[in-house]
C-alpha cells in the first residue's frame, strides 16, 4: 500500500517496527541535539537574541503588507521580476511557465521546503523538465524516489550503509571505498556537469530583505552558489513570512538559525542575491525572478496561528521531540514533520485529514523550550485539538471515553473507588516492574513498557503524612 494512503496510526506502526529507521533517526537527531547544546553553552546571549528574534518576526507579521510592498519595490528596482501566488498550485504554475519561456530542458534546484510545499518537484516532472536536486541529501531523496523526512536533513531516514548501496547502484562512477568522503566525491562527479549545463536555477530563500529587495540562502555545501550562478535564469520561491526589514535584522536571525539548526556559529555559505547580472559583473543570471507565496499564511493570521509565522525552519523542534525521534518524519504525511508540521499540516491539508497530528504530542513543551523564536507550539497544538472537538471530528470512541472520564472526575468518591480498583487489577498483571498482557493496554505495550503502579498511591502516602502531624 502506498504510504500516502495509510493512516497516521498505520504509518506510525510501520515506523515503530523498522529497526533500521530508528538507527538512522538516532544518529541524526542525537548528533543535532548534542551539537546544539554545545553551541548554546558557548552563546550566553541566546535568551536575549531569541527575544530580539521574536520581536523582529512579530513586528514584520504585524506590518506584513508594508514590508511586502517595500520588498517588491526594491526587488524590481534591482532588476528582478516579482510574482504573487495565492496558492501552491498557482506558485508551481508560475515557476513551470517561467521555465518553459526560458526553453529549459534541465533545471537545478537548491533544497527548499517551500518548493516541496507547493509541489514543485512533481510539477516540473509532469512538465517534462529534467529536475536535478543539488543538495546532497535531496540528491539521495531523489535517487530513492522518497520524500524529505526532515527540513534540514531530508534523507535522515536512510543510513549511510543504505546510501552507499544506492550510490553504487545508480551513480555513473560510484565510490570504491566505504567512507563518507568517497561517497561525497561520487555525488560530486554525478552532479558537477549538471550544474554547468542547467538552463534554469531554482532556489528558496531563508530570508527576504525588505529594504534592498535581496534574498538570502544558507547552505553548508556550496551547492546553492553552484546552482544559481551558471544558468541564464534564477527563480526564487519564498513564503511571504520570510521577510525581515533590513540586513541587520537578517544577521540577527542568522545567529539564531544556524546555532539551532546545525549547532554551528555560522554556515559555510551565506549568500545574498540582489537582482540579475549587472554591467561589469563577471557571472550571475541574466534573469532573476521571485515568486512570493501565500498558500494559507494570511489565513493563519486570521485564525489565531500568527505565532507560527515566526518559524525560521531550523528543525530544532523535531530534533528534540520525543515522538519524532521514535517515528521519523514520513509518518506525519505532510511537507513539514515534527511539532511544526503538526501545526502547519492542518492549515495546508485541512484538519479533517490531519487531526491525528495535533494529538500525536506528549505536550512536554521541549519544542517550545528550544525554539529560537519562542513559538508556543504546545498552545497551538491544543488549539487544533479544541477545534477538532468543536467541529465534531473526534471519533465516537474518543468522545465516549472522555465522557466516561468526565462522569467519574465530577464524582470524587466514585473516581477514587474506580482508580483503586484499576490499580489493583494492574498489579495482577505486573511482572518485573512492568504491566504485561493486560487487556486494554495492548496499543501501549506493543512497542513500550507500561510501568507497574507503586505499592501505595500518592493519596495514601499523603493521608499518612497528614495523620502524623
Amino acid at each position: 500500500m502506498e504510504e500516502a494512503t495509510l493512516s497516521f496510526k498505520a504509518r506510525a506502526e510501520r515506523a515503530l517496527t523498522d529497526p533500521t529507521l530508528k538507527i538512522a533517526i538516532d544518529r541524526t537527531t542525537g548528533t543535532a541535539e548534542r551539537k546544539r547544546a554545545v553551541a548554546m553553552s558557548q552563546f550566553p546571549q541566546f535568551d536575549a537574541a531569541r527575544e530580539r528574534g521574536k520581536r523582529i518576526k512579530d513586528h514584520v507579521i504585524a506590518n506584513l503588507d508594508h514590508y511586502l510592498l517595500e520588498f517588491e519595490r526594491n526587488a524590481i528596482a534591482s532588476g528582478a521580476k516579482v510574482y504573487w501566488a495565492a496558492t501552491a498550485e498557482e506558485a508551481s504554475q508560475i515557476v513551470v511557465r517561467l521555465c518553459k519561456e526560458a526553453g529549459a530542458k534541465r533545471v537545478t534546484r537548491v533544497k527548499s521546503m517551500l518548493g516541496e510545499e507547493i509541489g514543485l518537484p512533481h510539477a516540473l516532472d509532469e512538465a517534462g523538465i529534467e529536475r536535478v536536486e543539488t543538495d546532497l541529501a535531496e540528491h539521495i531523496v531523489q535517487l530513492g524516489g522518497d520524500r524529505p523526512s526532515h527540513i534540514v536533513w531530508p534523507s535522515m531516514h536512510r543510513t549511510r550503509e543504505q546510501v552507499s548501496e544506492m550510490f553504487k547502484r545508480l551513480h555513473r562512477a560510484p565510490h570504491q571505498e566505504e567512507t563518507i568522503e568517497a561517497m561525497v566525491d561520487s555525488a560530486r562527479r554525478e552532479l558537477r556537469d549538471k550544474f554547468l549545463s542547467a538552463d534554469v536555477a531554482i532556489s528558496g530563500a531563508n530570508f527576504l530583505i525588505a529594504d534592498t529587495g535581496a534574498t538570502c540562502t544558507v547552505t553548508n555545501e556550496g551547492n546553492a552558489e553552484l546552482t544559481t550562478t551558471p544558468p541564464r535564469v534564477h527563480i526564487v520561491t519564498a513564503g511571504i513570512e520570510k521577510l525581515v526589514p533590513s540586513m541587520g535584522h537578517a544577521i540577527a536571525m542568522l545567529r539564531l538559525l544556524v546555532r539551532s539548526a546545525t549547532g554551528a556559529d555560522v554556515t559555510q555559505y551565506t549568500t545574498f542575491h540582489c537582482g540579475p547580472k549587472q554591467p561589469g559583473d563577471r557571472d550571475g543570471p541574466d534573469e532573476f525572478h521571485i515568486v512570493l507565496v501565500d498558500n494559507g499564511r494570511t489565513r493563519m493570521l486570521r485564525e489565531g496561528l500568527k505565532e507560527m509565522l515566526r518559524c525560521i525552519r531550523c528543525g530544532a523542534c523535531m530534533n528534540h521531540c520525543v515522538v519524532f525521534r521514535q517515528l521519523g518524519g514520513h509518518v506525519y504525511g505532510g511537507t513539514y514533520p515534527g511539532p511544526m508540521g503538526a501545526v502547519l499540516t492542518p492549515v495546508f491539508d485541512g484538519l479533517e485529514k490531519s487531526r491525528d497530528l495535533p494529538h500525536a504530542c506528549t505536550m512536554n513543551g521541549k519544542c517550545q523550550e528550544v525554539c529560537p523564536v519562542a513559538i508556543p507550539l504546545p498552545t497551538l497544538l491544543r488549539g487544533w485539538r479544541d477545534r477538532s472537538w468543536r467541529e465534531g471530528l473526534e471519533p465516537a470512541s474518543v468522545r465516549f471515553g472522555l465522557g466516561m472520564h468526565a462522569f467519574f472526575a465530577l464524582r470524587p468518591g466514585l473516581y477514587r473507588m474506580a482508580t483503586a480498583i484499576a490499580i489493583r487489577v494492574m498489579r495482577l498483571f505486573s511482572r518485573g516492574g512492568v504491566v504485561r498482557g493486560m487487556p486494554g493496554l495492548g496499543a501501549w505495550t506493543a512497542y513500550r513498557e507500561f510501568p507497574a503502579p507503586a505499592k501505595r498511591s500518592f493519596m495514601e502516602m499523603y493521608k499518612d503524612q497528614e495523620n502524623q502531624r
